[in-house]
């Protein structure tokens, strides 16, 4: 067994733990709305036809934000598709996944989902093959209270009330080749810079997302942030970053180092905000929205028997390990560990479509193994992000060298007087981890969970093969604990008032 060391110190902050780092993602990708989150006719549908099922559950995740349409997507949407009577809405050919669209499910259907998934809505306007009206023309009618003709549009379909979404992302992933209406960094800063003044004319208390890289791998990262920044700083809240780890090469050890890349972009990100910054003597701090991350099967070979333009086929369908719960418990560390610059957090997707909650078409609904380390750190993680710094060992990997063995975080929720530690030893070999709560009150461990790595999934017929499992609370010995981690695991340890 290995051994480390970490002190929890309440002077040793990082920031708030927002409650926007938890959210999700809702794209018309696959079964994600069709078959997922919308499935009318199904015995826990609702008259809209809102799975009952599929909100319980992500209700129990604590989503807090969700975003939506897209995603690729959103970059071929005309959002006016998906509004008035269901009747007359036009089948459409989706481009970015060689699919039809019914528009069934659309802004509407979706503000009425989100209220009672009790999640805040994250929307996203088409800047691919749309532009600056077409952005105000979607902000009107969601938020202007009414006597213009988008407005009143909105209120002859049943929603007298402006929706008042806050939070906007102006465009995704524009960076990407694959992206439909791809533009240079540019063309794209121009156009955020343009949209974000038109839409903060018609509503100021908007929050927008000017899109960063689609990956800390695309060639023009770095360069991307800073051109795009230099047009659209002083008229956006937030630059985006997406992010996904891929476990099909079988190197379990890199797999479990995926954290350390996450790092590495936020950190990268930030230095070259903050560069802009310094250029132009802006006074804010940029956040990021790292609207898009989880793990991913993308070498995954595809169905190649699928035809194309079917609507709402299954795609990007993984089935999830309690190893990669293990890694999603990690990058959540991670996000938390840089709280006072990551102010929004998208796991991609809610259902189905690489997802934490999958169902199967008029049967049950279920959590795969990633739910429960997201959940728990959603529903704990309530305070103020501590910093710790581990003192340990480290072991290599092939894709990333020489990382730290256990990485850890904790949040201190003063009010209630509660100190919640979030674990996770990536080696393969157990850590004993000596924890020091120096400048606390007596403490006393009321409840260690944890999910070992391995290769066990959930599935619809054992849904509960993957679960954290309860261990025996360490004791308190003069403000000191020692835990014991199995390798590679995630834990979570809850302390109270001794």
């Amino acid at each position: 067994m290995n051994n480390a060391r970490i002190a929890i110190d309440p002077d040793f902050r990082i920031g708030e733990a927002d409650r926007r780092l938890f959210g999700s993602f809702v794209e018309h990708l696959g079964r994600c709305v069709y078959g997922g989150v919308f499935e009318p006719g199904h015995p826990a549908a609702d008259p809209l036809g809102l799975r009952g099922d599929v909100l319980a559950l992500t209700r129990e995740l604590g989503v807090s934000v969700v975003r939506y349409p897209g995603g690729n997507f959103v970059s071929g949407y005309r959002w006016e598709d998906g509004v008035g009577p269901a009747a007359q809405r036009p089948r459409r050919l989706d481009l970015a996944w060689k699919t039809v669209e019914s528009n069934a499910f659309g802004l509407d259907e979706f503000m009425t989902w989100a209220r009672a998934a009790g999640a805040e809505p994250m929307l996203a306007v088409n800047l691919g093959t749309r532009g600056v009206q077409e952005a105000c023309d979607l902000l009107e009618y969601a938020n202007h209270p009414g006597g213009t003709e988008l407005s009143d549009r909105r209120r002859r379909g049943g929603a007298e009330q402006p929706y008042g979404i806050r939070l906007w992302c102006l465009g995704n992933e524009m960076d990407g080749p694959w992206q439909i209406g791809h533009k240079t960094a540019e063309e794209y800063g121009r156009l955020a810079a343009e949209t974000a003044r038109a839409m903060k004319m018609i509503d100021p208390g908007v929050s927008l997302v000017a899109c960063g890289s689609s990956g800390r791998g695309m060639p023009t990262f770095g360069a991307w942030e800073a051109t795009v920044l230099e047009h659209a700083y002083e008229h956006v809240d937030y630059v985006s970053a997406h992010a996904y780890y891929d476990p099909s090469d079988g190197d379990r050890a890199s797999l479990l180092a995926s954290a350390v890349d996450m790092d590495a972009f936020i950190r990268d990100v930030v230095a070259t905000a903050d560069h802009v910054a310094a250029r132009h003597r802006h006074t804010r701090r940029m956040k990021i929205s790292f609207d898009e991350w989880n793990v991913w099967y993308m070498s995954r070979p595809a169905d190649p028997e699928r035809p194309d333009w079917q609507e709402a086929p299954p795609l990007l369908e993984d089935d999830y390990t309690a190893t990669d719960a293990v890694v999603v418990g990690d990058l959540l560390v991670t996000l938390l560990r840089h709280a006072d610059r990551v102010g929004v957090a998208c796991q991609a997707q809610l259902a189905n479509v690489i997802a934490p909650i999958r169902t199967r078409t008029g049967g049950p609904a279920w959590r795969q193994s990633i739910f429960h380390p997201f959940a728990l750190t959603a529903a704990n993680a309530r305070g103020t992000v501590l910093r710790i710094e581990p003192a340990g060992p480290s072991h290599d990997t092939q894709r990333y060298g020489p990382v730290p063995s256990l990485s850890a975080v904790a949040v201190h929720d003063e009010e209630h007087g509660a100190v919640t530690l979030f674990a996770v030893n990536r080696a393969e070999t157990p850590l004993s981890v000596e924890v020091d709560l120096r400048g606390l009150p007596p403490m006393r461990a009321a409840e260690h969970v944890a999910i070992a790595a391995g290769d066990a999934v959930n599935t619809a017929d054992a849904p509960d093969a993957v679960t954290p499992r309860r261990l025996a609370v360490p004791a308190m010995d003069g403000g000191r604990c020692t835990l014991d981690l199995a390798g590679p695991s995630w834990n979570m340890v809850r302390l109270t008032r001794g």
